[in-house]
């Protein structure tokens, strides 16, 4: 099989990027996700994430190897196997990043990526139903409400703060995160707003975009030292799925790196105590 774009992974970039690239219907996109479609009912329902936090059917349940910091202790790291991704499994907080790590990566000689820079790509995605419009954009994809019922032990907890001189706030992605208070959600309607909910879903009926799901990438196919395709795993079957533009690597921050290993490029050492055929010598 053959596209422009081939999308590994429909996480939450996988997830964006695919709408995205579509929207013309001018290029063919495929998206290729190792886990289920997200019909798990537990998804959907936001206190469902206790249901999808230590569920190997829509999470990868992964764990650290032993720190030396915690006593020797394996530290649990889930992450998303499904449509969404992460953005399916998580607690559904939406928050962003402090104003002033923005502001550093940009003074560190990263241009583009100050507060004022990223703050409008920020409103664009979101669609608030509450909050200052200098900081939260109202006619985006992705769902943020505030939590529609206050409980008297919460309350007790804010008034506590504020005997201690820590301000209530009510919206931690305005103009200061400082204080306590109660977050916003990625919910509408009382449902779970992934990443495939808000992205994904309105783009399914596009021709020109094909999801495949239970469709695990096993490396990338390389020209020399570009990316021309994938190989996959489906149904017991390998298959090539080549890109006549770009192979988008969205599989997440454990999983991409790995991708990149398994295709050779990575530390020299590190792959050929594994047997992987080194491509490109990367140690960072």
């Amino acid at each position: 099989m053959i596209h422009d774009y081939v999308i590994v992974g429909a996480g939450s970039a996988g997830c964006v990027l695919a709408n995205r690239l579509s929207a013309d219907g001018q290029c063919s996109v495929l998206v290729l996700e190792s886990g289920p479609p997200d019909t798990y009912p537990w998804i959907h329902i936001p206190i469902g994430y206790a249901k999808t936090m230590f569920n190997p059917r829509v999470n990868w349940c992964f764990y650290t190897e032993p720190e030396p910091g915690m006593n020797g202790r394996k530290i649990y790291w889930p992450r998303g196997k499904t449509l969404g991704g992460s953005s399916s499994i998580n607690g559904l907080i939406s928050i962003r990043g402090q104003r002033q790590d923005y502001d550093a990566w940009a003074a560190a000689g990263n241009p583009g990526w100050s507060y004022a820079d990223v703050l409008p790509y920020f409103k664009r995605l979101e669609h608030a139903l509450e909050g200052d419009r200098a900081f939260h954009g109202t006619d985006g994809p992705l769902c943020c409400s505030p939590i529609g019922r206050k409980h008297e032990l919460i309350e007790a907890v804010i008034a506590a703060g504020a005997e201690l001189a820590i301000p209530r706030n009510d919206d931690f992605n305005g103009a200061s995160q400082e204080g306590v208070g109660y977050y916003h959600l990625t919910t509408r309607r009382g449902r779970r707003c992934s990443a495939a909910s808000a992205y994904l879903k309105p783009a399914r009926g596009r021709r020109n975009l094909e999801v495949l799901t239970r469709a695990h990438v096993l490396r990338l196919v390389l020209d020399r030292t570009r990316a021309t395709g994938v190989v996959f795993r489906r149904n017991g079957e390998d298959v090539v799925a080549n890109a006549r533009r770009e192979v988008l690597l969205c599989a997440g921050a454990i999983q991409s790196p790995q991708l990149l290993q398994l295709s050779g490029i990575g530390p020299a050492a590190l792959l050929a105590s594994m047997g992987v055929r080194i491509v490109r010598d990367r140690r960072a």
